[in-house]
């Protein structure tokens, strides 16, 4: 297979899994349907509005848009400093005050996705070019939540000596250096090459991207068994992407800096099923053993 192929295996994947596909050629700046005005834009900020106004109805207008312009405008000096912050609004919501109608001044939260999903925007969008600080840079695969650059895929051709894995880590920490803004809302970073497959978070190093070797839990892949399609479906699976957003993620002080961890499948899936008993246990009749 080739590069291309892979990719084109991975996003009618992602399209089976309910995400919109769109090409670059297509959606970006100079295509036929573009979704933002200019290839330093890694924000759609239209769909952006769009799922505001959807998940917001009864916050005025003026509030939501300062909400956008707070979540557009780059507020931190370091991009990890920036993802915490723009993780922060992403789960809590954006903090606005407005005058409701009898005069009296109202605080309340903007929220910026939909935790049920029942109204939120899936987009992958295929061979994303960002230009930035002139570096002309094109990531194989972008995945937007309402509008917000939440995952990037980097793929390589499966089988070729210098196209590995680890070729494609590098590679991301290339666009980290020179293309930053696709990241500020980074929720996950995967690597394939379209048998293989891995996932790490914004600060994680080569060795912390990791397999994820099952899709609901209740069964595990097998080693050697191909990793890709059990990755995208474990992890971009809608439902599960944003309980990995919200509840299993964190960012911790370590003597090298700030980082930021997201669970591994096994955590991720023990949790989930830990929950479930516990409140299985103390319903009415349960027999109060959580485990």
């Amino acid at each position: 297979m080739t590069e291309a192929q892979v990719e084109g295996v991975l996003l009618d994947q992602l399209g089976g899994l309910g995400y919109s596909l769109l090409n670059d050629a297509v959606s970006g700046p100079d295509g036929s349907a573009p979704e933002r005005e200019a290839y330093s834009d890694t924000f759609l900020v239209a769909r952006l509005r769009d799922a505001m106004a959807r998940l917001n109805p009864q916050i005025p207008e003026d509030a939501r848009e300062d909400a956008l312009r707070r979540v557009v405008a780059s507020d931190r000096p370091s991009l990890i400093e920036e993802n915490r912050r723009l993780h922060r609004l992403m789960v809590e919501g954006v903090p606005v005050e407005y005058r409701a109608e009898d005069g009296t001044i109202r605080g309340d939260a903007v929220r910026l996705l939909d935790p049920e999903d029942g109204v939120n925007d899936w987009l992958a969008i295929a061979q994303f070019t960002v230009i930035e600080n002139g570096n002309n840079r094109r990531p194989d695969v972008v995945v937007f939540l309402n509008g917000l650059p939440v995952g990037v895929i980097e793929v390589k051709k499966p089988g070729a000596e210098t196209a590995t894995l680890g070729a494609a880590f590098n590679q991301l920490q290339t666009y980290k250096a020179q293309i930053p803004s696709i990241f500020r809302a980074n929720a996950v970073l995967v690597t394939t090459d379209g048998i293989q497959a891995r996932i790490g978070s914004l600060t994680a190093d080569l060795e912390r991207f990791m397999p994820w070797r099952t899709t609901d839990g209740a069964e595990v892949a097998p080693k050697g068994a191909p990793e890709m399609p059990v990755l995208i479906e474990g992890v971009f699976a809608r439902d599960r992407l944003l309980s990995l957003m919200q509840d299993f993620t964190v960012f911790g002080e370590r003597p090298g800096g700030l980082a930021k961890i997201i669970a591994g499948y096994h955590q991720f899936h023990a949790v989930k099923r830990a929950v479930a008993s516990t409140v299985e246990a103390s319903r009415s009749g349960g027999d109060r053993k959580a485990g």
